[in-house]
């Protein structure tokens, strides 16, 4: 069937006290989809972000992101006060996250509502049994963290950082509030969350969630099961992953998260992996599973190095992997993001797998102007057709930035010649809505026509990524019926 839907992050809903969260805001984006006829919200990682802010790049991927728990539900059960959210100054600019702020303020106020929430309520003791298998080495992770001064793991005294039974029993004694702290903020990101979804779900609309292929280095999922992961004996990684030089970046992306060690996953069945998936299905209608090449081959990079340049690529699990989750996974649902430069190999894994691959409109119009990415060559409905991801540029600010050529060779495919530039942007989202594609996604940015200053991440930098935010009003009526009308 086909179907649509916007790309639009938790973070970037216009909610109060800062950032996106699963706010009344939250509830009204689920209505404006409906609204538009869409049928899909794709969101990104919903993980706890850490240095850099990045998504990709959580303490943990079975832990939800504190900063996402709506305050005004805290407020209505009485466990925070509207004086005490707003006393708080909670951002410089309307249309970006503060992420300091976020932090600085932020566990001030989730620490007093815990301080005045029973900890032996009936449903929050059942979410942490169900919760278990994760929710212990996470709590107790971050509950050290916290009392070294937010250091890595790898940096803790060596009997915390090797996990020595001795050591992790006094600290769970020692810890014992600050873990339940950290368990606290788990419930409510889950019960909120989880509501939130029933309500997408009731009004029609499937969530598209995002599942890094890599964990953080800094991370419970590392600290916690070391042998998943290509260490040394002294729980350094030998190599860490990344991408070969390409359009994004002359020099690489050295992500710098640790490389799985396949054998050891294999060995057990991939358990984690069936755990994870688990998770990650009871939490979205689809996953989209980020850099899936990484399971045909892997690109590794000597750990300690500067740039992505001297890595190498290795063999992963390929399909078996996935044959083994379709098999154990209930209801699995998964998009294949297979962009950048694809071997046979990787080509005849996404096709064995079933699972559709992703296309992206700005990256059909380069000089060759034979790109695979161009509509007319997509062969077969079962992909995803995007503008751009969260990964480009907005596709104003692409249309504004591109070479002579490109920028001719794109209005002439989509007859828009010598028309402004806004009119070559709905250009783009009608072709890809009327390409062959079974599910077409756009970016939020793009309907509204916005340029890179609400651009979401430019790879391989530091600083500016992951702020963007919606201003309250900013999707109007007239928006929401030209998106219905363009769908229809």
């Amino acid at each position: 069937m086909r179907a649509s839907g916007v790309l639009l992050p938790v973070s970037s809903i216009p909610s109060k006290y800062g950032i996106g969260c699963f706010s009344k805001e939250a509830y009204e984006v689920v209505d404006q989809l409906v609204s538009a006829g869409q049928q899909y919200w794709q969101i990104l990682p919903l993980g706890p972000t850490g240095y850099g802010d990045s998504p990709y790049q959580a303490f943990s991927t079975f832990a939800g992101n504190p900063y996402f728990i709506d305050l005004e539900d805290l407020i209505e059960k009485k466990l925070l006060t509207v004086e005490e959210c707003e006393a708080i100054e909670w951002f410089g600019h309307v249309s970006y996250v503060d992420y300091d702020k976020q932090y600085q303020n932020r566990f001030v106020l989730l620490r007093k509502a815990f301080e005045r929430f029973d900890t032996s309520d009936a449903d929050f003791q059942a979410f942490m049994e169900e919760e278990k298998f994760w929710l212990e080495d996470y709590c107790l992770y971050m509950a050290i963290k916290n009392s070294v001064g937010g250091k890595g793991w790898i940096d803790w005294p060596k009997e915390l950082k090797t996990r020595q039974a001795k050591a992790i029993a006094a600290a769970k004694t020692e810890f014992a509030e600050e873990i339940l702290f950290y368990a606290f903020q788990q419930y409510f990101f889950t019960r909120q969350w989880d509501k939130l979804k029933a309500y997408a779900n009731e009004s029609g609309i499937k969530i598209i969630g995002d599942v890094p292929i890599y964990v953080a280095f800094d991370s419970a999922d590392a600290w916690s099961a070391p042998a998943l992961f290509q260490f040394n004996r002294d729980r350094e990684p030998k190599s860490v992953a990344g991408c070969p030089p390409d359009a994004f970046s002359a020099t690489g992306q050295l992500w710098g998260n640790p490389v799985y060690n396949w054998k050891n996953h294999k060995k057990d069945g991939y358990s984690w992996w069936i755990k994870r998936m688990e998770s990650a299905m009871r939490r979205y209608d689809v996953a989209r599973i980020d850099h899936f090449r990484g399971f045909d081959e892997y690109y590794a990079i000597p750990y300690g190095d500067k740039t992505a340049e001297h890595g190498k690529w290795e063999k992963g699990p390929g399909l078996e992997l996935f044959d083994v989750l379709k098999e154990k996974v209930e209801g699995l649902e998964v998009i294949a993001e297979d962009l950048g430069v694809l071997t046979d190999s990787v080509l005849e894994m996404l096709k064995n797998s079933g699972f559709p691959g992703m296309k992206v409109l700005q990256f059909a119009f380069d000089d060759t102007e034979n790109s695979s990415y161009l509509p007319y060559k997509y062969e077969s409905p079962n992909c995803v057709v995007y503008t751009g991801t969260h990964d480009n540029e907005t596709t104003k600010g692409w249309l504004e930035n591109q070479n002579e050529h490109d920028n001719r060779f794109v209005r002439e495919y989509i007859c828009c010649y010598d028309a402004p530039v806004n009119d070559c942007v709905w250009g783009l989202i009608r072709a890809a809505m009327a390409s062959v594609a079974d599910l077409c996604i756009i970016p939020i940015q793009d309907y509204l026509c916005l340029g890179n200053e609400a651009r979401m991440n430019a790879p391989s930098t530091l600083g500016d990524n992951w702020k963007w935010r919606l201003t309250k009003g900013q999707i109007s009526e007239g928006t929401l019926y030209t998106m219905k009308e363009l769908t229809r």
